[in-house]
């Protein structure tokens, strides 16, 4: 005798009562959970447990040391440059990766990728050997009256190198999934390839960019291996904020530091909310 087969809705039926599924759906969720709190959760709590356990004295105490609103002025600013910037160039090599074939392209996009693999650190080294006094290029810059080590271009090249992939990667999948018949529709109609980018493309793109671009901004603010390389450190005029908690915690200012921390940190973490809204209103409006 053949063996009845449930239909599908009381086989699915059946396998949710089954207290084994359950109980693996509890223990997934209980290890990711554990996870995440134990490598994020646990050591933002312990920081802003040290930072503000006496409320803001200490991050009133921070602020008012030598340096302390001029570093994280520069912080700000060089991560908005660093991220208008990141915007216009990231969108553009997506969209050469995405829409213009040619030898190579597969290397390329390797490469984007490059800063990612990359110690910040190591980062910082290169930019230094590159645009140093003692370097060829450095030293025919110098002659010409442009220092690049030392100064804020050295931390804005430093902050385009390890975010570079950040808009790509955040573009080029909207690119894949965007029709190119509506561009070859654009074109029969006249339009150029700026046109058709600019009144085809960028309102889809709008929403991906500027979540790169918020990314971005969030990632320079605590950059730190490769601007101590290439700044110099200097008090009021290259010296970052991360590199400023770096010196509190070498002066054995701990709750200050932790304090200087948790105001990047809630910066960033605001930032990100932003982004996952973008990212998700977008998706929202692909899969309606």
């Amino acid at each position: 005798m053949a063996q009845a087969t449930l239909p599908p809705a009381k086989a699915t039926t059946r396998a949710r009562r089954e207290p084994g599924a359950g109980l693996g759906r509890f223990t997934l969720r209980g290890v990711a959970w554990l996870y995440l709190g134990l490598m994020i959760l646990l050591p933002v709590a312990a920081i802003l447990q040290a930072g503000f356990s006496d409320g803001l004295s200490s991050l009133k105490s921070a602020l008012s040391s030598f340096g302390a609103w001029e570093a994280i002025r520069l912080t700000l600013f060089m991560a908005l440059v660093t991220a208008v910037i990141n915007g216009v160039l990231g969108t553009l090599l997506a969209y050469v990766l995405v829409r213009i074939p040619f030898p190579g392209r597969g290397l390329l996009s390797a490469i984007v990728d490059l800063p990612f693999a990359v110690p910040t650190l190591v980062a910082g080294v290169m930019i230094r050997a590159l645009y140093g006094p003692n370097s060829a290029i450095g030293g025919f810059l110098a002659k010409h009256g442009v220092q690049v080590v030392f100064t804020q271009i050295g931390i804005l090249l430093a902050l385009l190198f390890v975010t570079l992939p950040l808009v790509v990667r955040t573009v080029q999948p909207v690119l894949l999934e965007l029709d190119p018949a509506e561009e070859e529709a654009a074109r029969v109609l006249g339009a150029g390839r700026l046109t058709t980018f600019r009144r085809v493309m960028f309102p889809a793109l709008l929403p991906a960019v500027a979540g790169g671009m918020l990314l971005t901004f969030a990632r320079c603010l605590g950059e730190f291996g490769a601007i101590v390389i290439v700044s110099g450190n200097l008090t009021g005029k290259t010296l970052t904020a991360p590199v400023f908690i770096f010196q509190l915690v070498s002066q054995f200012k701990y709750p200050e530091a932790a304090a200087v921390s948790g105001l990047l940190f809630g910066m960033a973490f605001v930032l990100v909310l932003i982004t996952e809204r973008l990212v998700s209103t977008r998706t929202a409006g692909y899969t309606g």
